[in-house]
């Protein structure tokens, strides 16, 4: 038989009171505040762990700015290497040092010819058959300058004669020479590129896109 709440004792209503405001309690707990308290939780757990990440960054502060000066130092050694061994074939750049280092020292460059490149594991050559003409003193300083320059550039198989008598250097042409000039000389200009290293297999010294021989 129902009650009406009024009919209670006060006792009896008290008790009533007490579990209705428990049953309340328990019900927002297990809804809205057991979730709030987890996401506190995982949000605490979080801000630790990036307060220990901080402080574990926070020991490298100290050497940043070695850091900073390595990386630098390796830059500019990366730029030093590039200009020695370009990482490309820049021939039109190549022949046009080689032709300007040719009117410091006073010479003329009179033919370039490209001959067969030979890959390396680290590198591939690249030469050029080339005929110079000019006064003796020019063309010495000529081979000096090219000696000197950063980009590695190998002389060889040099042949030198004179003006009069221009075919003791085997070049294939003769020109109206100057008044002053007074040798000619036939030589072979290697330089070098670095390039990727060849798959497991590739034969050294073989041609680029060509087969290792078996």
């Amino acid at each position: 038989m129902a009650m009406n709440f009024n009919e209670l004792s006060g006792i009896k209503q008290w008790g009533a009171v007490i579990v209705g405001g428990a049953l309340v309690t328990a019900a927002l707990y297990f809804t809205v505040f057991k979730t709030q308290n987890e996401k506190n939780t995982s949000a605490q757990h979080a801000l630790e762990d990036k307060i220990r990440e901080n402080n574990e960054l926070e020991s490298y502060r100290p050497k940043l700015k070695q850091i900073e000066q390595q990386l630098a130092e390796l830059k500019q050694q990366l730029e030093i290497e590039q200009r020695i061994v370009p990482d490309e074939k820049l021939v039109d750049q190549f022949i046009t040092m080689l032709d300007g280092e040719a009117q410091k020292a006073g010479v003329e460059l009179r033919r370039y010819k490209a001959k067969d490149t030979k890959s390396q594991q680290y590198y591939t050559e690249v030469p050029f058959d080339l005929e110079l003409d000019g006064p003796y003193y020019s063309a010495v300083n000529f081979f000096d300058r090219v000696s000197k320059l950063e980009r590695i550039v190998n002389i060889s198989g040099l042949l030198v004669s004179t003006t009069r008598i221009p075919g003791g250097a085997k070049i294939k042409h003769t020109y109206q020479y100057a008044p002053n000039e007074s040798v000619v000389a036939s030589f072979t200009a290697t330089t070098y590129f670095s390039h990727d290293l060849q798959p497991s297999g590739a034969g050294a010294g073989s041609k680029p896109g060509t087969p290792a021989a078996k």
